[in-house]
């Protein structure tokens, strides 16, 4: 199967398989969604969700957020790990929101990879689900599953961007990367299938003999 084969075949089936994929981390607004994905760094969306309805019900807006000590905030996100650092971020990106934003969630890239604990993937993020602004986050999840499928060989998440934007339609981005995260947690998983298992891999691949060993991100 050639490369343009792969791509509509894998279009085709994640939208039969996941035609309207719900985001993992419960939000109500751009704020609570970035920082609920803020916390999602090295933890799993289900403990974020754990979390959040009581960091929430404290501050669930900037004003708020930035009137709790970091020691609030740190005690209440706890389970989600890397506690010191997060707390700290949280607290401090409210605070620029206020000073530099009116209290909003800038619907800019560059503005909120500024922000405290905010990196490229967690913008993309803001920015595809909060805005609708075509973004393909890519984490270390989609960064396998793009190698298994042919997709990428890229060393790093920011290569595998670089090339599944090039590959897919941008209309299709904001959908996509969260129907191959559904579909990478259900059927592709890191030790459930090594590239010669689910049914996309052994469709993009029928005589792959080995186990397609990932690049490290």
């Amino acid at each position: 199967m050639r490369k343009a084969e792969r791509v509509n075949y894998i279009l085709r089936r994640l939208q039969e398989l996941y035609p309207q994929p719900p985001i993992p981390l419960d939000h109500s607004d751009p704020f609570t969604l970035l920082v609920a994905v803020l916390l999602s760094a090295q933890c799993t969306d289900e403990r974020v969700n754990q979390v959040t309805p009581a960091l929430f019900a404290l501050a669930d807006n900037p004003h708020d957020m930035a009137a709790l000590s970091v020691e609030q905030i740190r005690e209440v996100i706890r389970p989600c790990g890397l506690s010191p650092q997060k707390s700290k971020a949280i607290k401090r990106l409210s605070e620029i929101l206020l000073e530099e934003h009116e209290g909003n969630v800038p619907a800019d890239m560059d503005a909120l990879e500024r922000l405290p604990g905010v990196g490229h993937k967690t913008a993309s993020v803001v920015m595809a689900q909060a805005f609708a602004v075509p973004a393909f986050p890519v984490d270390t999840h989609i960064h396998r599953l793009a190698q298994r499928w042919g997709l990428s060989s890229g060393k790093s998440v920011a290569q595998t961007e670089r090339d599944l934007k090039r590959l897919f339609p941008p209309e299709s981005w904001n959908r996509l990367h969260l129907q191959i995260i559904f579909y990478g947690r259900e059927f592709c998983t890191a030790r459930g299938c090594d590239g010669r298992v689910c049914e996309i891999c052994t469709t993009c691949y029928p005589n792959r003999k080995h186990p397609k060993k990932t690049l490290k991100a």
